[in-house]
């Protein structure tokens, strides 16, 4: 499910929010508001997503990827543990947002 993100990095913490609106199950047409907060050691960067909001079924979500060399981009793969996981494209779209795209689920 595509979100917008706002990633703060401060020496090697990684911190920000993101806002999404899921297309199907409770939640449909809602925006949900989640927190980031993880690490980056060089090219490699980790953060776990919790959501605002439990109502819907939505908890948390763990990112594992690698940066690129300019730093517009992380790819890896998202986790629900347990339950799903899947890859993930994150590319900067300006100074502090960066837009997510997940690929494809699999079932854990």
């Amino acid at each position: 499910m595509p979100f917008t993100a706002s990633l703060n990095e401060n020496g090697s913490w990684l911190s920000g929010a993101t806002e999404e609106v899921p297309t199907s199950g409770k939640a449909k047409g809602l925006t949900l508001v989640a927190t980031l907060q993880g690490r980056r050691a060089r090219h490699s960067v980790s953060f776990l997503k919790t959501y605002d909001d439990l109502r819907y079924g939505y908890d948390a979500v763990q990112y594992a990827g690698t940066v690129n060399q300019d730093g517009s981009e992380i790819e890896g793969r998202w986790t629900i543990p347990g339950a799903w996981s899947g890859q993930f494209l994150m590319i900067r779209a300006g100074a502090v947002q960066a837009s997510l795209f997940c690929d494809v689920a699999e079932r854990v």
